[in-house]
């Protein structure tokens, strides 16, 4: 059965992304040298203030307590910008305190700190034990407790610490160096702390400014670090070539437990022979692994299920900062193009319409990793040899054989050499345009083959399409005049053909190695242009 993963709005990303803007002013800094609001005492207290946690509107506490707990605690001055704009925004009314002591939320907030590891950072608590006890003292709960504006502070400040560290990830220079040019939005967590707590009376809980990924990722980094725990992933020792269904071996019986630990398989009966729950247990393997789905075991299969758990986890350690770097889903139609996974998906409604293969560039020549808006549908195309093609490839064949390019139905044009529309272009009879500083694109091709293969990073660095066709049609579905009939007529002519879509489509060119599909199901893909080893020194260098 084919399956379709969905890269899940994960991948789909890449609109609003993620970034805490903490640092404060010249002039606010001065500003919070006094009292900022000297009549706050006199202020009317209104209900329907938003960001209100609890239903008190009565608590407050002066301004100036915020320059005196930072003093007290300067590791938490950073964050000083961010709590006088909230506290100025409510007023400086409570946000953790209601007339019976702390509420509900702040547990939440605490005991996420407290596990601050699942999310898979390194991340020191400035004050992690004057916090904790504040927070667990007998007294903080107790009913009618005098509402504390240095405990307040404290909350609202390791919570701006937390976001900052968990939510927005490495600086932005990271993941430049990383060649991740996708822009990232700025937030203020300061604006995002007024609706973390929707009601505090039904037990309101954090929300993360994170698309539904980064948690699905963070799941599945619990339950391999918990198999790492038990200490038994024992590596596979093959004594054949391959293992097929009817086969009988001591280490089928090790490829079933290994399938039971990693999901695919439901139940380990411990059986030495390779039957058809086994076949359905590998073809699910293969397919989260992006191998063709033929339930046999080959060398490649026992490689991907002996790496090390360590190897997996670290695999999704720095897809979850990935993901940090992203933002909400985004609506409406979109494509998305993974490169490790070598796939297009094609978003309509804001779901997943339908996937295709694709063909992505080589090491030596990277796809990059961007966004852009599709604008033009290029049927019957020139290629234009960029001038590295044109010097390294086609002069040298040119000064060969004087009528080289005649025979591959090429042409000077001005100063350069193009290709003339027809079945042996190199685009093939469509390109798809999103215009960017990288020259990059979608397109046909004439060598399909190349979508049989399952590693198919064979490009310049534009991007293949192996369903061109239907995809001109899902571009050109909201115009009439472009029937199937004539897209069909404009891809079979030796006349290039240019249509300029009424409403753009927004593109995302991204790089996981790891994911969450729609099936609740890991996926990994390898690492082709080796970029998780280097972000992941990044994360525990902190640089």
């Amino acid at each position: 059965m084919k399956r379709t993963p969905n890269l899940l709005s994960v991948l789909a990303l890449a609109w609003q992304l993620t970034a805490c803007n903490s640092v404060c002013s010249k002039e606010e800094q001065q500003q919070t040298k006094t009292d900022s609001l000297p009549n706050v005492e006199r202020l009317v207290r209104d209900p329907s203030i938003p960001g209100n946690f609890s239903t008190q509107t009565v608590l407050h506490f002066d301004s100036s307590e915020i320059n005196r707990f930072l003093s007290d605690y300067p590791r938490l001055a950073d964050h000083r910008s961010e709590l006088i704009k909230f506290y100025t925004r409510r007023k400086f009314t409570y946000a953790w305190f209601d007339r019976s002591g702390l509420i509900e939320p702040s547990m939440d907030l605490y005991y996420r700190i407290l596990n601050i590891s699942d999310e898979g950072l390194p991340i020191d608590i400035p004050y992690l034990d004057t916090y904790r006890s504040m927070i667990e003292g007998d007294s903080s709960r107790d009913p009618g407790r005098k509402a504390d504006p240095r405990m307040e502070l404290m909350i609202s400040s390791q919570y701006f610490h937390y976001a900052r560290e968990a939510w927005s990830g490495l600086p932005e220079s990271a993941s430049r160096k990383e060649e991740w040019y996708i822009p990232r939005k700025r937030r203020q967590y300061e604006s995002l702390l007024d609706s973390v707590i929707s009601d505090s009376r039904n037990g309101g809980s954090l929300i993360e400014p994170l698309p539904t990924q980064y948690n699905l990722l963070k799941q599945h980094l619990k339950q391999l670090r918990m198999l790492e725990q038990q200490g038994n992933w024992e590596p596979l020792r093959a004594d054949r070539k391959k293992y097929a269904a009817g086969d009988t071996s001591v280490v089928v019986v090790g490829i079933r437990k290994k399938l039971f630990q990693t999901g695919d398989l439901e139940v380990d009966n411990g059986s030495p022979v390779f039957d058809q729950s086994l076949t359905m247990a590998v073809k699910n393997f293969q397919y989260r692994y992006g191998m063709k789905e033929d339930g046999v075991i080959r060398p490649a299969v026992i490689l991907e299920m002996n790496k090390p758990l360590s190897y997996r986890i670290r695999q999704i350690l720095v897809n979850m900062e990935r993901t940090r770097w992203m933002g909400s889903d985004p609506k409406g139609d979109h494509l998305v193009v993974n490169i490790p996974q070598f796939q297009l998906m094609v978003y309509a409604h804001d779901s997943l319409s339908w996937t295709c293969r694709v063909v992505v560039g080589k090491e030596a020549s990277q796809t990059a990793i961007f966004q852009g808006e599709l604008k033009y549908v290029v049927f019957s195309p020139y290629w234009n040899v960029p001038p590295g093609i044109m010097n390294k490839e086609i002069l040298p064949e040119l000064k060969k054989n004087p009528n080289y390019l005649d025979r591959v139905d090429m042409e000077w044009h001005g100063n350069g050499i193009r290709q003339r529309p027809g079945p042996s272009n190199a685009l093939g009879r469509v390109k798809f345009l999103f215009p960017n500083s990288f020259n990059m694109y979608l397109h046909d091709t004439p060598a399909k083959f190349m979508f049989d293969q399952d590693k198919r990073a064979f490009s310049h660095g534009c991007i293949r399409v192996s369903e061109p066709r239907k995809l001109a049609i899902h571009l050109l579905k909201n115009e009439p005049a472009w029937t199937n009939a004539r897209i069909d007529s404009a891809m079979n002519s030796r006349n290039e053909k240019y249509v300029t879509l009424k409403k753009s489509i927004p593109v995302s060119i991204v790089y996981f190695t790891a994911w969450v599909d729609d099936r609740g199901m890991i996926n990994f893909r390898d690492d082709i242009y080796k970029r998780d080893e280097r972000l992941m020194d990044m994360i525990f260098s902190k640089k």
